[in-house]
């Protein structure tokens, strides 16, 4: 088994892809600790382990609150000795278009998307360095290297999770501790709306409904052998890396870099207009167009 002896934490995973990933975790043989906010969707998760022949805990509570964080780690290292692997996977989303979102709409997301990881991320590695390492994998989503219509607050809890991804591998690893960003494309109760969207135009153009394979998106079952991978001693070093998978195509996403560099001694501003006119192509913001439910 690759993660024999291994102990994990997975927040979010009473449901879809948390509880995925923590049974691909524990089918290896970590013991696991599963987390969520519904008690009996958790014990449903912990059940399912145990059945399976697996070790597992619950702790139901959201990570916006830093005592079920702490908690968490707690009953890692209480029940089973230790904690080798952090999966931060809870996320919510509270959609809606910038001018019409509420200020507590944009915090609770922020809190539980971001605030969480890190808080997390805080406790983890402290149990993780005593043990002489650990791993870290932040689950992300293409509305933070994007932008996506009516999740600002969505889209800045991921892609502020990527930039904590970059902060983290880079602080954590000399205590051989690695962290990595997945964007983990597969059908879940968040991507249902897209789902209902593109049938609702197939139907509408009595056309068949293309199957969500085709779509790109795989199950969360198919998608859970690449936390299983990172999570184990065979990534060796990979660390603070972005990688995309749905269960059939894996792709690893080049970090931003500087294009285009020009040096003068001192710039006009039409000088910039000139220079950075001819560099950006004139298009759509992240070429998204308005999703039909927001029109």
């Amino acid at each position: 088994m690759l993660l024999d002896g291994k102990v994990a934490v997975v927040t979010g995973s009473s449901r879809g892809l948390g509880r995925a990933f923590a049974l691909g975790l524990a089918r290896e043989g970590a013991a696991v600790v599963v987390n969520g906010t519904n008690a009996p969707l958790v014990q449903g998760t912990v059940d399912a382990i145990k059945q399976a022949g697996g070790r597992a805990q619950g702790v139901v509570g959201s990570v916006a609150v830093e005592e079920v964080c702490q908690r968490m780690v707690g009953v890692a290292e209480e029940e089973y000795g230790r904690l080798d692997i952090l999966v931060n996977n809870a996320g919510i989303v509270r959609d809606r278009t910038l001018l019409n979102m509420t200020s507590e709409e944009f915090d609770e997301v922020i809190a539980t998307n971001l605030r969480g990881a890190w808080l997390c991320a805080k406790y983890a590695a402290s149990a993780m360095k005593e043990i002489g390492g650990g791993k870290i994998i932040n689950i992300i989503s293409n509305t933070g290297l994007t932008g996506a219509f009516g999740q600002g607050n969505y889209a800045a809890s991921k892609g502020g999770l990527v930039s904590l991804t970059f902060t983290m591998a880079l602080e954590l690893s000399r205590y051989n501790i690695k962290t990595n960003a997945v964007w983990p494309i597969a059908q879940t109760d968040m991507t249902e709306v897209v789902l209902r969207r593109v049938w609702k135009t197939a139907d509408e153009a009595n056309k068949p409904r293309p199957d969500p394979a085709d779509l790109g998106f795989g199950s969360p079952e198919s998608v859970a052998p690449l936390i299983v991978f990172l999570s184990s001693d065979d990534a060796g070093e990979l660390n603070g890396q972005i990688i995309t998978f749905n269960g059939r195509r894996l792709a690893l996403w080049t970090h931003p870099h500087e294009r285009n560099t020009l040096l003068k001694q001192s710039w006009t501003a039409d000088e910039i207009g000139q220079h950075l006119s001819a560099l950006v192509p004139v298009q759509e913001p992240c070429g998204y167009q308005m999703p039909e439910r927001w029109a």
